[in-house]
């Protein structure tokens, strides 16, 4: 049986889930800061976990199961949607990826919800982030949750999962087991680091939008340029997270649960306040998992890499349709062409 892991490379941490035979093997969070400084110690510390099947890798906005070695430049400018030169998001992830690509390790990319076919297309229209690849692993593991605890097949999980990470707020929607929408971390509700879906006037306005400036102006920064906004913050936080699982009701109207999960969760007010408005939807939990010490979405990328190794969960990655991933993050805009996206990307 298959020995794999799963990796996500997270604003505040770089998280690493091992499954040996489904059993958990290994169980990390490093500083991402750390991880990233010395890529090749990161690498070694995969390699330690003795011969491996497949590793889920840390996939950016997602590619349709590429495996590291194989990819591209462009490949990865559309994984992470940076520009040469781009100093904002995640630094170091780059040198990282490198890393990667020449540690020999099975590493493949997994792809975002727009790669989804279980995703109808017109849901697809001038967007880019309707959840990356670790919001995919996220609700991976949530559906392996719901399964288990209800007794029931994949194909008949249902729910709204709700991720409030250190920086971004995202939502998706799950219907018989299939990932039918989604809000990313930068088109859904105000982040607790991020502001979540600017306004277009509000883009106007800035002249230019940088990478750097989709990580700031979020719930804490409106706290901590004004003590005095520290309610109104959190109200906005709160507020917005409810909107996007509302939102998500008219594709699945129905859940089972709304499944909670997330750094900013832990903060004073914010669960109780999701509680008390959303039970009247579903029944309300918090995602717990299998591991001790690594996030929801490095525990999910080891469930999507033993599935996709043949592992336990295959039936659980078949019902997802991950095989059957396609296309590009930008083949669905209008209000730019996908040529004028590629350009701002340095691609030709």
């Amino acid at each position: 049986m298959p020995r794999v892991l799963g990796v996500d490379p997270g604003t505040v941490s770089v998280d690493v889930c091992g499954l040996d035979d489904g059993t958990l093997c290994l169980d990390r969070s490093i500083p991402t800061t750390e991880a990233l400084a010395d890529p090749d110690a990161f690498v070694a510390l995969l390699a330690s976990a003795g011969p491996l099947d497949l590793v889920a890798g840390p996939s950016g906005y997602g590619l349709p199961l590429i495996p590291a070695a194989a990819a591209t430049e462009e490949d990865l400018r559309l994984a992470f949607l940076a520009a040469p030169g781009e100093a904002g998001g995640i630094g170091g992830l780059r040198h990282l990826h490198a890393a990667l690509a020449r540690s020999g390790l099975p590493v493949v990319y997994t792809p975002g919800v727009i790669h989804l076919d279980t995703v109808p297309s017109h849901r697809k229209l001038n967007r880019v982030d309707m959840g990356t690849a670790d919001k995919v692993a996220v609700a991976a593991l949530g559906a392996a949750d719901q399964s288990q605890r209800l007794g029931c097949p994949p194909d008949e999980t249902s729910f709204v999962m709700l991720e409030l990470g250190g920086a971004f707020s995202a939502a998706a929607a799950v219907r018989d087991g299939r990932i039918v929408d989604g809000l990313g971390g930068t088109s859904g509700p105000i982040g607790w680091r991020s502001p979540g879906a600017l306004d277009g006037e509000v883009a106007y306005l800035a002249g230019e939008v940088t990478k750097a400036m989709l990580f700031r102006g979020g719930a804490q920064s409106a706290a901590e340029a004004d003590p005095s906004r520290q309610t109104l913050a959190l109200d906005a936080f709160v507020e917005g997270a409810l909107k996007a699982v509302r939102s998500l009701l008219v594709s699945v109207p129905a859940p089972r649960e709304i499944l909670l999960s997330g750094r900013a969760l832990a903060e004073p007010g914010v669960r109780e306040r999701l509680d008390a408005g959303l039970e009247s939807i579903a029944p309300v939990r918090r995602l717990q998992g299998f591991a001790r010490v690594a996030k929801a979405a490095a525990q999910g990328a080891a469930i999507l890499a033993d599935g996709l190794a043949g592992g336990r969960w295959r039936d659980l990655v078949d019902t997802l349709r991950l095989r059957s991933a396609r296309g590009t993050v930008l083949e669905h805009l209008v209000v730019i062409t996908p040529a004028a996206a590629r350009r701002r990307l340095g691609l030709s």
